[in-house]
């Protein structure tokens, strides 16, 4: 692992999580995190709330102590180190920002605690304004500015310390939908050019695909896979992955596998060489299937529901009171009430144990 690359603020710095515990009393929260962050990377942790992911970005940061387990930046052990000494700098949902400071004195205000002389501190502000397209509004109050300039001063804070960690806590979540986007996009371009170890928590799993080089999905405090967002979406490992990625998410039937056949109620599909299981599930994403005449894909359901929704129909078909999604390109039409046919290429098939969760393959033992 690089444990240290230079960037335009300083050394971004690796991290290695080895076996992370937190309790609250005789609550796990968070069981055995382990991770390596690689220096210069932009790792998101994504779940659901209550996952834990808050609690670990927390502990990494000194907010929380470790109940048990390492905590490495770099060759540094920091496990019981204060957070001032950690040489991270934290973003959090809310902007934290002083009303009565202008953007300057708020960008500038950790140097100011720091000691640092006025002519530095007053020109480390004005390279971080301008990296967040801010140098225009320097002596404006947050009165003054839109929420997305706001958080961009909260960024700007963060990144005038020059620190090694940038750890960032749902800074996107107060903003509304159009503005998280270009939000997204500034992020993104702003942590690439900086290069600066960054750890990323969000609910949001388009953030997660849009913004991440790797990607921790957690559920109930245990880290459910590592991977690229490419990886984590086109190769889930369990059901709650593939659950939890995509939107609309994965399609899910339930039913046996027997004798190389996944057996429902409504349907016999192929399931050459996935082992026999008693409780199954079999998954597909809406993108990897079509609508076509009853009788002529691998299941038949009646049209609940068609939504145009601008670059594409979103056809929602009720099985059994279960709906399953159809992307369909965007001149597409059907009418509702009708019987039609779902048909995919059964290499974008999914077979999963449904007790259990684990993803199952073709000539499993």
């Amino acid at each position: 692992m690089a444990e240290e690359t230079e960037n335009r603020n300083g050394s971004a710095k690796s991290i290695s999580i080895r076996s992370m515990n937190k309790y609250y009393g005789s609550f796990h929260a968070l069981k055995d995190f382990s991770i390596e962050v690689e220096a210069g990377e932009f790792l998101v942790i994504l779940g659901p709330s209550g996952c834990g992911k808050s609690t670990a970005l927390r502990m990494i940061a000194g907010l929380e102590s470790i109940s048990s387990g390492e905590l490495l930046i770099g060759d540094t052990n920091v496990t019981e180190v204060l957070p001032k000494y950690r040489d991270i700098a934290m973003v959090f949902q809310s902007y934290a920002l002083y009303p009565h400071k202008t953007v300057a004195e708020n960008i500038g205000f950790p140097l100011k605690m720091a000691k640092v002389p006025t002519n530095e501190r007053h020109a480390a502000v004005q390279v971080a304004a301008e990296q967040v397209e801010l140098h225009n509004h320097l002596d404006r109050f947050p009165s003054q500015l839109s929420g997305g300039q706001r958080q961009r001063v909260a960024l700007a804070r963060a990144i005038v310390r020059r620190p090694s960690v940038f750890l960032m806590d749902e800074p996107l979540s107060n903003l509304d939908a159009k503005l998280r986007g270009n939000m997204r996009a500034e992020l993104k371009h702003m942590q690439s050019e900086l290069g600066i170890t960054t750890i990323y928590v969000t609910h949001d799993q388009i953030e997660a695909m849009t913004l991440a080089n790797r990607v921790a999905i957690m559920k109930d405090g245990v880290i459910q896979q590592i991977g690229t967002p490419k990886e984590v979406y086109s190769d889930p490992v369990n059901l709650f992955v593939a659950g939890f990625m995509g939107l609309p998410p994965m399609n899910f039937i339930n039913g046996t596998i027997t004798a190389g056949k996944f057996l429902t109620s409504d349907a016999e599909i192929d399931a050459s060489g996935i082992p026999d299981t008693k409780q199954a599930t079999f998954g597909f994403r809406p993108e990897d299937c079509k609508v076509v005449a009853a009788g002529k894909g691998l299941i038949d359901a009646n049209v609940y529901t068609v939504e145009m929704t601008g670059d594409q129909v979103l056809v929602t078909f009720d099985l059994r009171g279960g709906h399953l999604v159809v992307k369909m390109p965007k001149d597409f039409e059907i009418a509702t009430g009708i019987s039609a046919g779902i048909t995919l290429d059964k290499n974008q098939a999914y077979f999963f144990d449904s007790e259990h969760g684990p993803r199952l393959h073709a000539n499993q033992i």
